[in-house]
């Protein structure tokens, strides 16, 4: 049927008029895109819809028969996993301000793109006709060298301009190191006098997209202003923000991805295991028979989160004590620092989320008794402060160990009793394990 308002609220009339009476359950392998109008006028109906991701219908559709694909039967399949399965997701209104941050996060994801596009094919064609003022460059495209290349790209003409008249061009478009960028140039140029077939027009297509990576860039500023204001208006902006990680610019970022890909807030998981899960933090279970604690690295999780948690702990290594603190003893272990950023990230679910659930922000000082805040006493939430980082009992730490290579069993001390504990040392061919 056509993706019409008319042509959908006829379907959900029909089936409702065919339920007599009766609950309807809505199933979908969508949540977002296309079918966000049906999702809204079956919300706006009062329906439950349930969310079935299109892998899974993918893996379901191998039990029946036959392997064609045709829409008659992914419905089928659809329809069948809604009766069935118990643990499926039921899709919610979404958060105005977290639909808002995911349009625009997408948005400036794409410029970022398109942006070192157009610098990697810049630098390709200057590498064919002028490559010792590629060199020059070294790894990073400032301001400065985009606006040297949108008036001077080949050797010939910077020879022509000499280094005083370049100082001053570069200076009247207020160009704050221009006296070393104008040197730079010179240099480059001096050291190349034979002229490469195709420089002439290879000049016209680099100053053009010199140009190209300048108006993205400004662009992405301004796209960066909005996701500002709007990650501002969030109730969970400043709780986000307080926690240890990059600066004001990429931790607003960073903050409004979380909010627009988590959909608002932490109501929609249960527990804090259940973000780390979705987050791809948590280990995923790979046993069979008197396998146990086989843990292996997700492969079912959103792939846009998990960067907001390793950039963030990526960055407090530097520039939160505590963090750093951690970081150093982990290296005094002897992990790496692949592995020492992994476990740090690890923990940040878990801070987050009782973050979120107090409704405070980041402290390093210890917080307030439970009592203090007019909560049992039975209701106290972990130290943050120090569980962050130290506290082996927190549920993130399970997570630092199959990324360690380090095998987690669990060990059976008697009825209805279990205890995880950590084998260190590696593994006979005889069986047993050098080490403990």
């Amino acid at each position: 049927m056509a993706n019409d308002e008319s042509a959908l609220l006829k379907v959900i009339s029909d089936v409702l008029e065919l339920s007599e009476g009766e609950p309807v359950t809505w199933a979908i392998d969508l949540n977002a895109g296309g079918a966000a109008p049906m999702i809204a006028l079956l919300a706006g109906n009062g329906q439950q819809v349930l969310c079935i991701p299109g892998r899974t219908v993918h893996h379901a559709s191998g039990s029946c028969r036959g392997d064609g694909k045709t829409d008659a039967k992914d419905a089928l399949v659809i329809a069948g996993q809604a009766r069935m399965r118990r643990d499926l997701q039921t899709m919610h209104h979404g958060d105005d301000i977290a639909v808002d941050l995911r349009i625009l996060t997408s948005r400036r994801l794409d410029l970022a793109t398109d942006r070192t596009r157009a610098i990697n094919r810049m630098r390709a064609q200057m590498l064919g006709y002028f490559p010792a003022l590629e060199w020059a460059f070294d790894d990073k495209i400032s301001k400065a060298s985009l606006v040297l290349l949108t008036g001077y790209q080949a050797p010939a003409s910077l020879r022509r301009v000499g280094k005083s008249r370049l100082e001053t061009w570069l200076r009247n478009r207020k160009i704050r190191n221009h006296q070393l960028v104008a040197a730079i140039a010179v240099e480059a140029a001096e050291a190349q006098h034979t002229a490469v077939a195709g420089e002439k027009f290879a000049a016209v297509v680099v100053a053009k997209l010199a140009r190209e990576v300048m108006a993205l860039g400004e662009e992405i500023a301004e796209t960066d202003v909005l996701i500002e204001g709007r990650f501002r208006d969030h109730r969970h902006a400043e709780i986000i923000l307080s926690m240890p990680g990059p600066g004001p610019g990429p931790g607003l970022v960073l903050g409004a991805e979380s909010i627009a890909h988590t959909g608002g807030g932490i109501s929609v998981f249960g527990t804090s295991d259940r973000l780390a899960g979705v987050a791809g933090l948590a280990p995923a279970p790979k046993d069979s028979g008197r396998i146990s604690g086989n843990m292996r690295r997700p492969r079912r999780y959103c792939r846009r989160l998990p960067r907001v948690f390793y950039l963030p702990a990526m960055a407090a290594a530097r520039c939160c004590p505590a963090s750093e603190a951690f970081y150093d003893r982990k290296r005094a272990e002897g992990k790496g620092h692949r592995q020492t950023v992994i476990a740090l990230a690890h923990r940040r679910p878990n801070a987050l989320w009782a973050l979120m659930r107090d409704g405070r922000a980041f402290q390093i000082t210890a917080p307030p008794s439970p009592i203090a805040l007019g909560r049992p006493a039975h209701c106290e939430s972990p130290d943050l402060n120090d569980n962050f980082i130290e506290n082996p009992h927190l549920h993130a730490a399970r997570y630092f160990f199959p990324f360690c290579r380090l095998p987690v069993r669990r060990r059976t001390m008697g009825p209805g009793l279990s205890v995880r504990c950590l084998c260190v040392g590696r593994w006979r061919r005889g069986g047993g394990r050098q080490g403990r």
